[in-house]
């Protein structure tokens, strides 16, 4: 199963700020692209103090989305992106998660 993606680069290091940025910058795009499919959002890695609003960002668009699967990954790397985006691709009931690599 393909999974489409949506790449976020532009984040500011602050966990309020990069929320911020990416609901002021991003949202709209997320939920269009959240009508064609099952999604997968390619956040950058990112501290502990990071998760509490990347998962519920994956939680709160999954429940607005369903049936249709979205999922939030932080990936530091091509490989590990890859590696995330194709467990989810085989995990059909898995939704509404927040998954981040670790160096």
């Amino acid at each position: 199963m393909t999974l489409a993606q949506y790449h976020v680069s532009d984040l500011p290091e602050g966990p309020l700020q990069a929320s911020a940025v990416f609901f002021a910058g991003h949202l709209d795009a997320v939920r269009e692209a959240m009508g064609k499919g099952d999604l997968v959002i390619v956040l950058p890695p990112a501290g502990p103090d990071h998760t509490d609003w990347r998962q519920s960002l994956a939680r709160d668009l999954a429940r607005d989305a369903a049936p249709t699967r979205v999922n939030v990954i932080g990936a530091g790397d091509e490989t590990q992106c890859r590696a995330l985006i194709g467990y989810l691709a085989g995990a059909k009931g898995v939704t509404g998660h927040y998954a981040q690599t670790h160096d």
